[in-house]
């Protein structure tokens, strides 16, 4: 593939993905880390994508909401997530989910239950989810956040603990390996360790781009919850934290 046709190429994922790590980029074109980077400078240095650490992705779009922009990214592997575990839900069964770009494309995957019973603090899923196929949706109150349109604090904490279900599923910012699962907010990470809680099974649901990241805030340790499902085989360190802990791994196509 000729230089031209390799930045259309790259333009082309870009648009697709919304970000991706330029180990990926490389892996994808089939070519070397240092001709990615080549390729890519004169495409940031116009302002046609956006260079982040070790990624690059669209610039930002006037007037879009950062989770808009989050749900863009790495959203094949997102998807693939949730239809695995949309498969794993029954019709007539609890979900509690929380706000996350993972559990909204899951939220929507599950458009084809039937009679679910719905827990959430976010809009975007309750909204995705009620009214539809005989389902009941429960949604956590408080101030809705602009940026994602969910509820956090107290309210939305005590809501949520009055419901035992047989689902329970968060989104993450980060998982490392001595820390475990880990957010960039207080709030977001105590909502999310309250759902954890309040499932005969817990799940974590989460993209390989998390793995290795250091969060503001520990929302639990590997025990804290029963199973991790991701795109791809996670590194020695967190696969080893998640065996010690017990904690079953699902890679989704794998």
């Amino acid at each position: 593939m000729n230089h031209s046709k390799r930045h259309a190429e790259i333009l082309r994922i870009v648009q697709d993905e919304g970000t991706i790590s330029i180990a990926d980029l490389a892996d994808r074109l089939g070519v070397s880390l240092e001709t990615v980077r080549r390729d890519v400078k004169p495409l940031t240095s116009d302002g046609t994508v956006m260079k982040m650490h070790g990624a690059i992705g669209l610039p930002a779009i006037v007037g879009e909401a950062p989770f808009e922009r989050r749900m863009r990214e790495n959203s094949e592997a997102k998807r693939a997530i949730a239809r695995l575990v949309a498969t794993t839900i029954l019709d007539g069964e609890s979900v509690m989910l929380d706000t996350g770009t993972t559990t909204s494309y899951l939220a929507r995957e599950l458009l084809g239950h039937r009679r679910l019973t719905v827990v959430t603090n976010s809009s975007d899923i309750a909204r995705t989810l009620a009214t539809v196929n005989g389902n009941r949706v429960y949604m956590a109150g408080g101030e809705l956040r602009s940026d994602s349109g969910a509820a956090f604090g107290i309210s939305a904490i005590e809501f949520v603990s009055r419901f035992s279900v047989n689902h329970a599923i968060i989104s993450i910012g980060a998982l490392d390996a001595v820390a475990g699962v880990m957010d960039y907010d207080l709030e977001e990470a105590e909502f999310a360790r309250m759902v954890l809680s309040r499932g005969t099974r817990s799940l974590v649901v989460t993209d390989h781009t998390k793995f290795g990241r250091q969060g503001l805030v520990q929302v639990c340790g590997f025990d804290g919850f029963g199973e991790l499902v991701t795109d791809r085989a996670p590194p020695p360190d967190i696969a080893a934290a998640l065996a010690a802990a017990g904690t079953r791994l699902t890679v989704a196509g794998a």
